[in-house]
C-alpha cells in the first residue's frame, strides 16, 4: 500500500513538471501577440478620377510604407503613411502624373480571438504633393508640382506567420485628395494595397 503512495505521488509529480512548462507557455502567448511597432512595405494601384466633369478615371501603379506604435496595450495606434505612384498615358494627350501622400492618424488593429487573422481600420489625414504633365495642365499655372490637404479612410486585413511575420492581403482605402482641377478641387481615389508586415520589438 506504501508503495502504491509513492508511485501516485510520483506519477502526480511527473505529469506536474511536463504540464508547467505547457501552462507558462499559454500563459506567455498573450506577449507574444501583445501590440508592437509595425511596418508594412506594400505594392499599391491607385483609381483616380482627378480630371473634372465626368469620371476621366486612370490608373496609377506604385507601393506604400505604413509604421504603427501602439498606443500603451491597447489595440489602438498612432499610425503612418507614405505612399508614391505614378501613372502614364492619362487620357488622349498622353500625361503623365506621380503621386506622393503623407498622412498620420489613429488605427484599430483587433486579433480575431486566437486566430491569425487580424483586421484594422484607420483614419489618416495629411499632405500630398503631385507632379508631371497633367498637374501643369490641370493647375492652369504651369508648375511642375503643387501640394494639398489629403485624407485615407479604410482598412485591411493581415494574416500572421510568426511572431514577427504577417502577410497583409488586402487594405482598401477612400484616398481623398483637393488639388485645383478648375472645377470642383476634388479627386476621390480608391487604392487597393498588399504586402509585407514586420513587427518589431519582444
Amino acid at each position: 500500500m506504501r508503495i502504491g503512495i509513492q508511485a501516485k505521488l510520483a506519477l502526480l509529480l511527473a505529469i506536474a513538471a511536463v504540464s508547467m512548462p505547457s501552462a507558462a507557455r499559454a500563459q506567455g502567448k498573450p506577449a507574444v501577440d501583445s501590440p508592437r511597432v509595425e511596418l508594412a512595405i506594400d505594392y499599391s494601384y491607385l483609381h483616380s478620377n482627378a480630371p473634372p466633369a465626368g469620371c476621366g478615371c486612370f490608373s496609377m501603379n506604385g507601393g506604400s510604407a505604413t509604421i504603427a506604435v501602439p498606443i500603451k496595450s491597447s489595440a489602438f495606434a498612432l499610425s503612418g503613411d507614405l505612399t508614391a505612384v505614378h501613372g502614364v498615358n492619362i487620357s488622349s494627350a498622353g500625361y503623365d502624373l506621380t503621386l506622393t501622400a503623407y498622412t498620420v492618424g489613429v488605427r484599430y488593429k483587433r486579433a480575431v480571438g486566437q486566430s491569425a487573422w487580424s483586421p484594422f481600420g484607420h483614419a489618416l489625414v495629411g499632405g500630398v504633393h503631385d507632379s508631371g504633365s497633367l498637374t501643369q495642365v490641370e493647375s492652369g499655372s504651369g508648375s511642375s508640382g503643387t501640394n494639398a490637404f489629403a485624407a485615407n479612410l479604410g482598412g485591411g486585413l493581415d494574416l500572421r506567420l510568426n511572431h514577427r511575420f504577417s502577410i497583409r492581403l488586402i487594405e482598401a482605402d477612400y484616398l481623398l485628395t483637393t488639388f485645383n482641377n478648375q472645377s470642383n478641387n476634388r479627386q476621390n481615389n480608391a487604392r487597393i494595397s498588399a504586402g509585407a508586415v514586420i513587427r518589431f520589438g519582444k
